[in-house]
């Protein structure tokens, strides 16, 4: 199905239809390929909480990405389809493991795997996953497999060093902005980083190219992490697609926390260390009372500065990839969509 013929004098709506028809065409071939994968196999209990994972939804952001970066510079996509399931698969496998060691029951409105199954289940069939998703992403041009593969490798490698900073901190009092800022880039940052470059680099695009891209990946993850930082203490639940202050109920070592007991005062310090410190409060209370001491101290604003501050550098970074500024339109209508922002 093409796209409708353009009408004069409305260019902007045209392209942010064109942005939105194309990431949905992608995001169908996605799901092909996601659901013509063979995991009706034996034993069932190997692969049947694989599919299970997979068929929970979510907004295939990487795969998505990494066939739009492909088509900047070819026009079908087909060579890189593979690559990017097993990126999907990779992604999976990652909220699999993290649920299992949070022991969160739902993921996506349904039971995760290790409470739907067991424990021993959630291990091997996430390993299961690891193991697909190298096998997929090599599934690419030889050419370009050995590059691929090296930066697969250092992705992934780099996503378990983010999430072993993300559990180390949960036991420390002393974790700087900084600090925090190196981990979400890592658990979160490289992959979508990943997905842009591998696109580019099957593509043979210029390697400048390649490298601004992953960079403009890099800079709009953390913007990204950093506003579900903020929407979890200021979000609108309807909008979030989840209750608000969760992170501030479990103490999580967010952007905000972390800001907050830097930059408060004394007396504002001892407040939220009280609240850190309770055990048997009402929710409500606490959610109520840190949310009203992180807007005096400030960091809702601080927050909002600094991830505008990735946003801008994450713009920057592609427009120093060297192509036609229409042919860009549709990562950047990709970096609004994702930022809530309008055209």
């Amino acid at each position: 199905m093409a796209p409708p013929p353009r009408k004069r004098g409305r260019g902007v709506f045209y392209i942010y239809y064109i942005i939105m028809y194309s990431s949905k065409e992608l995001l169908e071939k996605v799901n092909k390929a996601i659901e013509d994968m063979p995991l009706e196999r034996e034993p069932k209990g190997l692969y049947a909480p694989i599919r299970y994972v997979l068929s929970l939804g979510g907004k295939r952001i990487r795969p998505v990405l990494m066939l739009m970066a492909y088509n900047l510079y070819r026009k079908d996509v087909s060579p890189c389809i593979m690559p990017a399931l097993g990126l999907e698969v990779f992604h999976n496998f990652t909220l699999l493991h993290d649920d299992f060691m949070d022991k969160a029951e739902v993921r996506r409105g349904k039971t995760c795997v290790h409470l739907k199954w067991d424990d021993n289940t959630a291990i091997l069939s996430g390993d299961n996953m690891l193991v697909l998703a190298f096998k997929y992403m090599a599934q690419c041009d030889e050419k370009g497999m050995p590059a691929v593969m090296r930066l697969f490798t250092k992705t992934a490698i780099e996503i378990d060093e983010g999430q072993q900073y993300d559990v180390d901190f949960e036991t420390r009092n002393d974790v700087t902005e900084a600090e925090y800022i190196e981990m979400i880039r890592l658990k979160t940052s490289v992959l979508l980083a990943c997905a842009l470059q591998i696109g580019a680099m099957l593509a043979e695009a210029p390697e400048q190219d390649a490298e601004a891209l992953y960079h403009f990946g890099e800079c709009l993850g953390l913007a990204f992490q950093l506003q579900d930082d903020y929407l979890d203490v200021y979000g609108d639940p309807a909008v979030f697609g989840k209750k608000i202050g969760g992170d501030i109920l479990c103490n999580k070592k967010t952007f905000m926390l972390i800001n907050a007991l830097l930059h408060a005062s004394q007396e504002d310090r001892a407040e939220l260390q009280r609240w850190i410190d309770s055990k048997d409060c009402n929710p409500d209370e606490k959610i109520s009372a840190v949310t009203a001491l992180y807007t005096k101290i400030g960091v809702d604003r601080m927050a909002k500065e600094r991830m505008n501050a990735y946003y801008v550098e994450a713009e920057q970074y592609l427009a120093k990839v060297s192509l036609p500024e229409e042919r860009k339109q549709m990562l950047h209508g990709i970096a609004l969509k994702l930022m809530g922002r309008e055209k």
